[in-house]
């Protein structure tokens, strides 16, 4: 099974409480924080990985066990699976802003790029534009390519649950979708494996 967790960093805009956790961190996640320049990056770097470890910790999972991390805004998330299967996970988070319509016209499929523009209203269309935002990059980041991937090598068709329609040869896997929605945050949320079990409910960390 899958499961996704989410958890507010922006206690971690304090100095003293980012120092706290940058502490616990690997060397190498250490180096990560290090190289960026900007105090709310630090805290998402750092906080992604605290939140790993709290999973890991909780659900006595193996430091091989398949993850993945992603933050955006004030949140970060985080897919694993629990029951160490050998599958693909990835999972995306990001926070709603403007309707990024030549994005879309340029790096998403035709059929995705014209379900967003056919939304009756401008906040339907941004809605539709962050959903598949989210859902491509899950893929992107399950197949291990990330944006090494072109976005318009496959093509996602929305639903409950969105589905798959085309996907490169080189991933003939069957994948599936799980999306997220959390009252008060104004964020997508997806994850994309190829394991067909995957938790419907987020779990919310607040406490860093």
């Amino acid at each position: 099974m899958v499961r996704a967790w989410a958890a507010d960093v922006s206690p971690l805009y304090r100095e003293e409480r980012y120092r706290y956790y940058y502490e616990k961190l690997p060397e190498f996640r250490r180096r990560k924080a290090d190289a960026l320049r900007i105090p709310e990056m630090k805290a998402q770097s750092a906080g992604a990985w605290i939140l790993w470890e709290r999973i890991r910790a909780e659900y006595g999972l193996r430091e091989s066990a398949v993850f993945n991390l992603s933050h955006s805004g004030s949140y970060v998330m985080c897919a694993a699976l629990l029951d160490g299967k050998a599958a693909r996970v990835g999972c995306d988070l990001e926070q709603v802003g403007q309707l990024r319509e030549k994005v879309a016209e340029r790096f998403f499929c035709p059929e995705e790029y014209e379900t967003i523009m056919g939304a009756g209203t401008q906040e339907e269309r941004t809605e539709r534009f962050y959903r598949y935002w989210v859902l491509k990059e899950s893929f992107m980041k399950a197949t291990g390519k990330g944006m090494a991937l072109a976005a318009d090598s496959f093509c996602i068709r929305l639903g409950e649950p969105p589905v798959l329609v085309r996907q490169p040869e080189e991933f003939p896997e069957q994948y599936y979708y799980m999306e997220y929605r959390q009252k008060g945050m104004p964020y997508k949320m997806a994850v994309c494996s190829s394991d067909g079990e995957i938790d419907g409910e987020l779990y919310m960390e607040f406490k860093l």
